[in-house]
């Protein structure tokens, strides 16, 4: 087995500290080829999605043909190969949501920010992403947006959270502090949970 450089770290020429991140993962797994999928999953945590360049480090750190890395990856439905926007909603489509509106849901997304599912705006600002089923039919219709579980919604309702969540990245990014979470209740917003 041929030596790795310094001692079992793998430097990645773009100085990314992400692949640090990933390289422990590795070390965790012992390099383990049987640890494909688990390091995939690490990967798209650590930098949101299975880039080409992250593909290839971890073919070459499992010591595995890029055929077979991409195959895998390309295999299972929860990897992305796409760097997603700085928001998103995930709209369940599972039987319980969809009766309950969730198509209608994602068409005023789908209107609202000109793209269809599986898609970023042009701007990187929102993805769009639909599921089959997250879980929680009990809150059907369910949305997750920017990773918090929101339940109940029509699709004005998700329209408004979601528009709350973009301006309040922008208020904060201008240095505005964010909105009280009294106001929040006041404006209907619904209980959530963190994913």
């Amino acid at each position: 087995m041929a030596e790795r450089a310094n001692n079992g770290a793998a430097a990645h020429p773009s100085g990314d500290e992400r692949f640090g991140v990933l390289e422990k993962a590795l070390k965790r797994t012992r390099y383990s080829q049987d640890q494909l999928i688990e390091i995939l999953h690490v990967a798209q945590g650590v930098f949101g999605y299975l880039s080409e360049d992250v593909l290839i480090f971890v073919g070459r750190e499992l010591r595995l043909p890029l055929s077979r890395v991409f195959g895998v990856a390309t295999f299972y439905h929860l990897f992305t190969f796409d760097e997603p926007g700085e928001h998103g909603a995930t709209v369940c489509t599972g039987t319980a949501c969809f009766v309950k509106g969730a198509d209608r849901i994602v068409d005023a997304l789908a209107a609202e920010f000109q793209i269809s599912s599986g898609q970023t705006t042009e701007d990187g600002r929102f993805t769009l992403k639909t599921a089959r089923c997250l879980g929680s039919c009990g809150l059907a219709p369910v949305v997750v947006i920017d990773g918090a579980v929101r339940g109940h919604l029509d699709a004005d309702g998700v329209l408004e959270v979601v528009a709350q969540q973009m301006a309040a990245d922008a208020d904060e990014e201008a240095g505005d502090p964010p909105p009280d979470a009294d106001d929040a209740v006041a404006a209907g917003a619904t209980s959530e949970a963190r994913l």
